[in-house]
């Protein structure tokens, strides 16, 4: 029966696709999830989620799962907050386990300026609660035996952040919204949305047309064409990132923080017995890329390794993924309501900080569709930013 009309349903694969639906939310990752999920508990049960591969497939499940509120933005700062407090109760709120683990998250930093950045946003993070400190580099290396404190000035710590496990919340969240309502298909692609009168009439799919007055874009990196499909301009760039993952050892001290050369982007932290390690690449090409090409990428920053953390060197590399940072221009999340046409919201464009903000999207992204206001100063994470020049101004980005 597959690609039928039986009964007003369309199925795709084994799983009913109904013909109308209140909410359609394109994008199965941990946005799109913990969005089903909020609507689904605030009473919005005729909720259908639309993944076009399986659930987390995109850029959540290739996250390397880190939980931060060290922003240097008031905004940002309150987003992460709710991302700790959500995570560390996961389990009871949920009833999965994410492997969540307090293991902070260490900013070493080697110039003047980021030192002068950094004290400015410990000030500002204190402020709201976040018990973050500049420290001395020999008390850097305590914490985070593997580095060298060559030519290090300061570190920023912050013992609280956390690290935890994004497809374990993407479970949880899709379990729980369909124990309340939610439809969630998967490997069913969306290939077009229809408006008319100034506002969304249906979405199209591979599998049929699902009539609605209401579609959410939570599809990550390919956020600029489901934005196209509406008329709406999401300035959402695809980014390669690459991780690599270490033989176990028993020289892996575990208790090791999420460490991060700033502002060269090279970060690792214990996984498993062994090591995960990435570095952001400033000069890769936009694109869907998804090859893991060790060699090319290893050189680019071995003399980053080299300088701040040798001994990593000692380990071999047994595997490695790439997956897509979902980037805007100024690197800050694009959320909102379309002023362009009626019925259609938006929570993409996280710069690879979407893991994280998960919990308190779901929220504010049903306040939205609610009418309500949300618990959070989203006015600078408004699309119509990029028309004013009123850019973000978030300056701590991993």
């Amino acid at each position: 029966m597959t690609g039928s009309l039986v009964a007003g349903l369309a199925y795709a694969g084994s799983v009913e696709l109904p013909d109308r639906a209140r909410v359609v939310i394109i994008g199965g990752g941990v946005i799109g999830t913990s969005i089903a999920a909020h609507l689904a508990e605030a009473g919005i049960s005729d909720v259908v989620l639309l993944e076009r591969d399986q659930l987390g497939a995109g850029s959540t499940c290739k996250a390397a799962g880190g939980v931060r509120a060290s922003f240097s933005t008031a905004a940002n700062i309150a987003i992460g907050l709710r991302g700790l407090e959500i995570y560390s109760q996961f389990p009871e709120r949920y009833g999965q386990e994410i492997e969540f683990q307090r293991n902070g998250y260490l900013y070493l930093l080697s110039d003047q300026e980021n030192v002068d950045v950094f004290t400015e946003s410990v000030a500002l993070q204190n402020a709201y609660g976040v018990p973050s400190r500049m420290i001395d580099p020999g008390e850097a290396q305590r914490i985070s035996p593997l580095i060298s404190t060559d030519g290090l000035l300061a570190a920023s710590w912050s013992p609280e952040d956390a690290r935890a496990t994004p497809e374990a919340v993407v479970s949880g969240y899709a379990s729980a919204a369909r124990r309340l309502g939610a439809r969630l298909v998967t490997k069913c692609q969306v290939t077009g949305i229809e408006s008319s009168g100034g506002a969304v009439r249906a979405v199209v799919t591979g599998h049929g047309r699902i009539a609605t007055d209401t579609i959410i874009c939570a599809a990550g990196a390919w956020s600029s064409q489901v934005g196209a499909m509406a008329g709406m301009d999401l300035p959402v760039t695809p980014l390669r990132r690459q991780i690599a993952f270490t033989e176990p050892s028993a020289d892996v001290p575990l208790q090791t923080p999420l460490t991060i050369d700033f502002p060269a982007n090279f970060y690792f932290h214990p996984e498993g017995n062994g090591l995960l390690f990435g570095w952001s690449n400033p000069a890769e090409p936009p694109g869907f890329n998804l090859q893991f090409e060790r060699d090319e990428w290893l050189g680019g920053f071995a003399d980053v390794v080299l300088r701040r953390a040798p001994k990593i060197l000692d380990f071999g590399i047994v595997s490695g993924w790439a997956g897509l940072y979902e980037d805007t221009p100024d690197h800050n999340q694009i959320i909102g309501r379309s002023d362009v046409v009626e019925g259609f919201l938006y929570a993409t464009g996280y710069s690879g900080h979407g893991f994280l903000m998960g919990p308190a999207t779901g929220e504010i992204i049903r306040d939205l569709y609610l009418g309500r206001e949300p618990a959070y100063d989203i006015s600078g994470f408004d699309v119509r930013r990029f028309d004013t020049a009123r850019l973000g101004n978030e300056r701590n980005i991993v």
